[in-house]
């Protein structure tokens, strides 16, 4: 469970972890997985944060630790250099457009957040099912900081598989014209309507088509 972030932010002496949590909105071990990731894909590969797509960040989750990996690499929805894949995986591959170098980060099969304080998921699981008295929820919080702080000082080795890879770096972002959908009128991306009855709709009007193959 994520909380809201307080005075005193675990992993003050991290960098930019701080920046991390205000974007995300709150302190977890997912977060902090995140940002260790992308804190170690910069140090391979040699680079700061992007300014525009000179990195590329690949993430098969949509985890919590994707905020992170925005905030430290620069690398954003928004910007085209952040790609999606729909795995469920904690897998990251970093990618450097102006060396060719690529990295591949997954979590550690060995490596289990629960095993550095055991008890905490009883705990996270009575303070996500209902309210408790704020004594639980004040030793939640300073278990939960307590984990965040080891994940942030833990060899990267320890928490995750680490390799470089050979990938095919996807291309730079385009520039697509906008089409008014013939249904609804609004403007879409010309590279995402579809035809039907010779008109071009955009996907929320179109009607899917499927003989279940």
């Amino acid at each position: 469970m994520c909380t809201t972030t307080p005075p005193g932010t675990p992993g003050e002496a991290h960098g930019r972890f701080a920046e991390a949590a205000a974007f995300h909105g709150h302190v977890c071990p997912g977060l902090a997985l995140g940002y260790r990731a992308a804190e170690t894909a910069l140090e391979r590969l040699r680079t700061g944060r992007a300014e525009d797509e000179e990195l590329v960040t690949i993430a098969e989750t949509d985890a919590c630790g994707v905020d992170a990996i925005q905030v430290l690499t620069g690398c954003t929805v928004g910007k085209g250099n952040l790609f999606f894949k729909n795995y469920g995986k904690h897998a990251f591959t970093f990618i450097n457009r102006l060396t060719g170098d690529a990295v591949r980060i997954t979590g550690n099969p060995s490596f289990d957040t629960d095993s550095l304080d055991p008890g905490l998921a009883s705990l996270r699981a009575r303070v996500m099912q209902a309210r408790v008295p704020d004594e639980e929820w004040a030793e939640y919080r300073r278990r939960t900081d307590r984990l965040v702080e080891a994940i942030l000082d833990l060899p990267a080795e320890t928490l995750f598989t680490i390799r470089e890879v050979d990938v095919e770096i996807p291309e730079r972002a385009r520039i697509f014209r906008s089409v008014p959908c013939a249904k609804c009128g609004e403007l879409t991306a010309e590279s995402r309507v579809r035809v039907e009855e010779g008109k071009l709709v955009c996907r929320a009007c179109s009607k899917g088509y499927s003989r279940r193959w």
